[in-house]
């Protein structure tokens, strides 16, 4: 009998869904299941150094925040580090500490290790200057599982690739897996949205209906994790969501022409206290800032003003607001308020929380962690199908 159409299309959706599986299926695997552990790296971060975030001053209300300058000279004396401060946490809830980070990168390195030459976070009480901790961030065990996650611990210019041209490939597997599930008729199809083991003993058809149904269940979140995965590693799928949320705009605002203008000569020890006096005057309300010390650094590049990023929340960062000073007299230039942005900013700023689920809250990321494992399974339930096949024949 003469195969149709539909057949034949379902035949080869089936070949290229079998061998591109067996041939990505080992980095879906490690790609998923980083995603699932990374999920709760906030909360559990926090947990364990929930004694250095919180610095215990007591009668805060009456004494005063020491200069931002002496701070910084506190946690050098501190650290001895040989490379200059890069940039300092605030949050605006002064029972919490500072942070003080420590971080260079070096594009020629072709690891993790190589590649960043010193990533470490130094809390401080901003009331007496104390050093509550100080993590070496580049081989916490948070950082590792991102960058498997992220590049398989490769320089991240093209390691993203390694990574990300498997999830590209995912993503066509959760659309072609959709296909190949479509039941063809009514009673086929009680067969596919729920398990009826009562009568079936033998793990193959267990196994199977594991790939087929958690799939099905899984592949719609699926699809969003995957693509807002894709957004870091390629240029396109990110320039596709902010066009497309923006209503068709292909220009992303830019606000490089807005220049530091005044004379370096006007640069002083409380310039970082104006801006930082300046940004929790606007956004009382706000979780935290980031306050960046502009040192030269080992990747630099041109920073054209002074910008900080107001992160409102504290767990999810697609609430964000963004302020531009003159570095050199500290004064403010430009707000670019989470209000004022278009749907292209707030879908490009929303990304990550999307990605991890944290847009939901603890929900959200339950999800995420639930679907990723999921996600995780389908590359060993998939190979096991196919290996019983191979056997049986």
């Amino acid at each position: 009998m003469k195969k149709t159409k539909k057949n034949r299309f379902k035949y080869w959706i089936g070949k290229l869904h079998l061998w591109l599986g067996l041939t990505t299926g080992l980095l879906v695997f490690i790609i998923s299941i980083t995603g699932a552990i990374y999920a709760f790296q906030e909360e559990i971060t926090n947990h364990l150094r929930k004694d250095v975030i919180f610095h215990k001053e007591q009668n805060i209300e009456a004494k005063a925040i020491l200069p931002i300058k002496e701070l910084e000279k506190k946690v050098n004396e501190y650290t001895s580090e040989k490379f200059p401060l890069h940039w300092v946490t605030i949050p605006v809830d002064k029972k919490r500490s500072y942070i003080f980070y420590y971080y260079e990168h070096d594009p020629n390195g072709w690891n993790l290790f190589e590649e960043y030459i010193v990533y470490k976070s130094v809390y401080v009480n901003p009331f007496t200057g104390e050093i509550l901790g100080s993590y070496d961030e580049i081989s916490s065990f948070f950082n590792i599982i991102k960058s498997i996650h992220f590049s398989l611990m490769l320089n991240t210019s093209w390691g993203v690739y390694v990574c990300g041209i498997p999830t590209l490939i995912f993503v066509f597997m959760l659309i072609s897996g959709i296909i190949l599930w479509w039941p063809k008729n009514k009673n086929a199809r009680k067969q596919r949205f729920r398990f009826n083991w009562k009568k079936v003993k033998k793990w193959k058809r267990k196994n199977y209906d594991l790939h087929n149904i958690l799939g099905f269940y899984a592949s719609s979140i699926a699809l969003i994790i995957a693509t807002t995965g894709l957004f870091y590693s390629f240029l396109f799928i990110k320039a596709l969501i902010y066009i497309v949320f923006s209503g068709g705009d292909t220009t992303y605002p830019d606000f490089s022409h807005i220049k530091t203008k005044a004379p370096i000569e006007m640069r002083n020890a409380q310039t970082l206290d104006k801006i930082s006096a300046k940004v929790e005057e606007l956004y009382p309300d706000a979780f935290a800032y980031a306050l960046d010390f502009g040192y030269e650094h080992l990747d630099e590049h041109e920073h054209p003003n002074y910008s900080v990023y107001v992160k409102q929340l504290s767990y999810s960062y697609h609430i964000n607001h963004n302020l531009i000073f003159d570095e050199n007299s500290g004064e403010l230039l430009h707000v670019h308020d989470h209000k004022d942005k278009n749907m292209g900013e707030k879908a490009v700023s929303a990304n990550y929380d999307v990605h991890i689920g944290a847009i939901l809250g603890i929900w959200g990321k339950i999800l995420a962690f639930i679907i990723s494992l999921i996600c995780a399974s389908l590359p060993v339930t998939g190979f096991l199908i196919w290996w019983g096949r191979k056997k049986r024949h």
